[in-house]
């Protein structure tokens, strides 16, 4: 049962670590393009750094990085962890929108504009560090939900938003100078065609090395939870884990732990229902004292 635990709280850590590295290095280099009032290579610096689609996308994925960590807290505190659906969600979309940013720096903006000064100051911690961080975290260390099909197309909102914005404060206003290339060095209809077809691509590419992740992480939960409690009744292994959770909690909160039940109903044959494992579950738990102050 130890290392059931051990499993649970390393998740929780490496989460915590990576999360965290993720809020710092983006509000190091978006302080950075801040407090840079002049640069000779770019012209969007101080506060028209925030024009930038890189910087926005950097603040968004700190933004749901951040969003994690309580959560990451609770689950180091009371041996439970698990992140809920809609903040993986954002998670997703704010990922893909990072990771276009850091495709267009390594193979439209190096290219043309250098490497050296595409991945250099600020912009190593805004193109590099931050995108490459938020992609290991999102496909390799958070493995709390399988996202469906449909999810990819939620990664396509942030894109077409700031490529409206974009289109028409340089094409139609002209308020801003086309910094980015993108409607007067190619044929605007060309990058209008690409890049929502690009960002499909590349959240399609994302959600499969999340679920992938995500399945690997329960087959090796669930054979720990089996072998733990090999030859056990499942409400003796419901009894048993309420039991642990109940000792470890300090918080004094009732947490069900739904995935793990839903994972130990789907092990074998069960005549209870998953609403029977929850009462039960509950029932145990209520008989600890830290739940009957």
């Amino acid at each position: 049962m130890k290392r059931i635990q051990g499993v649970n709280q390393w998740k929780c850590f490496l989460t915590l670590l990576f999360s965290a590295a993720v809020v710092i290095c983006t509000c190091v280099g978006v302080v950075m393009n801040l407090t840079t009032l002049q640069d000779e290579n770019f012209d969007h610096m101080g506060i028209e750094t925030f024009c930038m689609f890189t910087v926005n996308s950097n603040i968004f994925m700190g933004i749901s990085m951040f969003l994690t960590l309580p959560y990451t807290f609770d689950g180091l505190r009371n041996g439970y962890f698990r992140l809920p659906d809609w903040l993986v969600r954002l998670q997703f979309v704010s990922a893909t929108a990072l990771t276009l940013t850091f495709l267009v720096s390594l193979f439209i903006l190096a290219p043309f504009k250098g490497f050296v000064l595409i991945f250099t100051g600020s912009r190593f911690f805004l193109h590099g560090l931050c995108p490459i961080l938020a992609i290991v975290t999102f496909c390799f260390v958070l493995k709390d939900l399988r996202l469906r099909f449909g999810a990819t197309f939620l990664s396509l909102i942030p894109v077409f938003i700031y490529a409206c914005v974009y289109y028409t404060l340089v094409a139609v206003l002209g308020r801003w100078d086309d910094f980015y290339g993108f409607l007067t060095r190619v044929p605007s209809w060309i990058s209008m065609a690409a890049f929502l077809p690009l960002t499909f691509g590349i959240a399609t590419g994302l959600r499969v090395l999340h679920n992938r992740s995500c399945d690997r992480y329960g087959k090796k939960a669930r054979e720990y939870y089996l072998k733990a409690f090999a030859e056990q009744d499942m409400k003796q292994i419901i009894i048993h884990i309420a039991a642990m959770n109940s000792k470890r909690d300090k918080t004094g909160r009732i947490v069900i732990p739904y995935h793990v039940l839903r994972m130990l109903l789907n092990s074998g044959e069960s005549e209870e229902t998953f609403e029977e494992y929850c009462i039960l579950y509950m029932k145990e738990c209520l008989k600890h004292e830290i739940y009957q102050e």
